[in-house]
């Protein structure tokens, strides 16, 4: 039986963030190829982990800049490691490296935390100088094309770094056709270096709830996640505002994950704004909702919430940036729109004309047929893997660039690493 080692950046939690689902769907991936299953890593252990030992997977504490690492995989022996972000391989990758060398090294970006971190950054410059709050708040989503991110990203040290560490892995999967795109066409990475892996499990409920039994709107998110807390107050100081204008009785439900006291005191029900917090089930709570409302102004990857609302038959209202490789051009279930006022309208017209409603619903279900189910990514995902497995060496081979990284940034972590960990002694 083949050994995996998962270097987790934190313990999954599947009911927290769409990224503890994705790990949780790259489990059972290997699980159900016969691989033993060993997941590590250096954060806290949390109240809401997954129950991995049920699945008969071994966790396993490690701690930063130290060289009991070393002696764990030098027992454990993996055929594959995988990092889970481009920060743990970062830390544990040279690791990885010096010990077991034939081990493959896998990287789960998630999303390309680089490129949300340049959209972040384009944000605050459109707010800078901006003294009043709703004003501050009232700030259009960022609409950069792909040669002006890059322009943004060149020199930033986040980049830098997030595309090294995918040079100096043998695989990394990515969820986003965008990030692919702009990673191939603008950092010069190899395409076979990168393999395409949108959400493995993709379902659709039964028993839709119809127009009429549905109610409120609904925005969910990890609060810890900066764009969701940024949508947060992008609803609660200019969006909100201009519906409720409109729908003087209309209630917005607010859910999400880790809701700090900031978020917590934006509850004011007689603005019909509910802070809602943890969901005990969010596919429950999206399939009673009406309408989602999801107007991201910057992030990258693609959305856990967005995608629960098409298997639900929610209608969403989202930004390009919400949207963007989730569909093909094709009608959105729900709309689109990039300015207060046009998401205001829209989600006015989606929650109050059953008709528009009803197209809206068809629409998602029919993307979420067309554009994630109309292939196999598990198995393409295996295909990959076991092509990997067989030609490693002529890959790596052909990877002068990753090699060359390895050779040279690699001993400055390394060095820096036991640099920490002999002055911690």
């Amino acid at each position: 039986m083949k050994t995996l080692l998962i270097i987790g950046y934190v313990w999954p939690e599947p009911k927290s963030s769409a990224a503890g689902s994705r790990m949780m769907e790259l489990i059972h991936f290997f699980l159900a190829q016969q691989w033993k299953i060993i997941f590590a890593s250096a954060a806290a252990l949390s109240d809401h982990r997954a129950d991995l030992a049920c699945l008969g997977i071994q966790e396993k504490s490690i701690a930063l800049n130290d060289s009991s690492f070393n002696d764990f995989i030098a027992d454990l022996k993996p055929h594959a490691v995988l990092f889970d972000r481009f920060f743990t391989e970062e830390q544990f990758g040279w690791r990885v490296e010096q010990v077991c060398p034939t081990a493959l090294r896998l990287l789960d970006t998630e999303d390309l935390h680089s490129l949300r971190h340049a959209r972040h950054q384009l944000l605050k410059q459109s707010q800078k100088n901006i003294d009043s709050e709703v004003a501050r708040q009232s700030v259009n989503p960022v609409l950069a094309n792909a040669a002006e991110l890059y322009e943004t990203m060149a020199n930033d040290d986040m980049a830098q770094r997030e595309v090294a560490a995918i040079f100096r892995c043998d695989l990394s999967l990515m969820i986003s056709t965008f990030e692919i795109e702009l990673l191939i066409n603008y950092f010069s990475v190899p395409p076979q270096l990168l393999h395409y892996c949108p959400f493995l499990t993709v379902r659709k409920a039964q028993a839709l709830p119809d127009f009429n039994e549905r109610q409120h709107f609904i925005s969910i998110g990890n609060f810890r996640h900066e764009p969701n807390w940024d949508a947060v107050l992008y609803l609660k100081h200019a969006i909100w505002p201009l519906i409720r204008a409109q729908l003087p009785q209309a209630e917005l439900h607010v859910y999400g994950s880790y809701p700090p006291p900031k978020a917590t005191q934006l509850h004011n029900p007689k603005q019909g704004f509910h802070i809602k917090g943890w969901a005990d089930d969010a596919f429950d709570v999206m399939k009673n909702a009406r309408v989602c409302l999801a107007p991201l102004r910057f992030g990258a990857g693609i959305k856990g919430k967005l995608m629960d609302a098409m298997q639900c038959g929610t209608p969403s209202l989202t930004t390009a940036i919400g949207a963007e490789a989730m569909h093909d051009g094709t009608p959105w279930g729900g709309a689109i729109q990039n300015d207060l006022e046009n998401l205001a309208v829209a989600a006015i017209k989606l929650y109050t004309d059953q008709s528009e409603w009803q197209k809206a619903q068809d629409c998602g279900l029919n993307n979420l047929e067309n554009y994630f189910l109309n292939k196999d990514y598990a198995q393409e995902l295996k295909d990959r893997f076991e092509s990997l497995e067989e030609n490693y060496e002529l890959e790596r081979q052909q990877n002068f660039i990753g090699s060359m990284l390895r050779h040279h940034s690699l001993k400055s972590t390394q060095y820096m690493s036991q640099w920490i960990e002999a002055k911690n002694k």
